[in-house]
């Protein structure tokens, strides 16, 4: 599984951009706001990567920071919302802003995304696991307070390993029990490729 990638840009489209790794393009999906980050930028990018794997199709999704990583994998464990109405969120608000719009029960707010509808904005919302995720996360300024500084979500091979079984379609309590006993079985300096194998041998028993 593909967790960061390092290249250059070489061109973008509606909802993606061609990430030039060692003369290799990767066609990776992000938001509008990372798009838009990166063409403001030159020389080389650094994406963060959700892998998602179809019976037909392995599609890469980008971001420049852990948080919106984290927001989009909160949205798509939402019934209906997928990867595609994810990005479509994550293009209208900022995950700060996201989270401020779940915890006051924004729902006029969340269904002005472009896109994106009452109807799942309200799902978004009504969800229990959105308004866990929300608790803490929202900032002075997504109500147009100060800034508040974001304590960066730490990226470790057990986060990775957890991403990977999920996009293998494990459910999230699955995966992180599996993670976990892989984890204390391979000891410190476990490689990814490794913790993930030991936890698909684990979630099988």
């Amino acid at each position: 599984m593909i967790g960061s990638l390092r290249g250059i840009v070489e061109s973008t489209q509606d909802g993606a951009c061609v990430l030039d790794v060692n003369g290799v393009g990767y066609l990776v999906s992000c938001s509008r706001k990372t798009l838009d980050r990166l063409t403001a930028r030159d020389g080389q990018q650094k994406l963060l990567v959700e892998t998602r794997v179809s019976q037909d199709a392995i599609t890469l999704y980008g971001f420049l920071d852990a948080s919106e990583r984290e927001a989009f994998r909160a949205l798509i464990e939402v019934k209906t919302v997928g990867p595609q109405k994810a990005l479509l969120v994550l293009s209208g608000l900022a995950p700060d802003q996201l989270a401020s719009a779940i915890a006051g029960k924004e729902r006029k707010r969340l269904a002005e995304v472009k896109g994106l509808g009452a109807a799942t904005a309200n799902r978004i919302i009504d969800e229990p696991a959105m308004q866990k995720w929300a608790v803490g996360r929202a900032t002075p300024e997504a109500d147009g307070g100060a800034a508040a500084i974001p304590t960066p979500l730490p990226e470790t091979p057990e986060a990775d390993a957890v991403s990977a079984l999920l996009n293998l379609g494990l459910k999230r309590p699955e995966a992180e029990r599996a993670v976990a006993r892989a984890a204390a079985q391979l000891g410190e300096g476990r490689e990814l490729n490794a913790l993930i194998t030991a936890a698909l041998r684990e979630s099988a028993r």
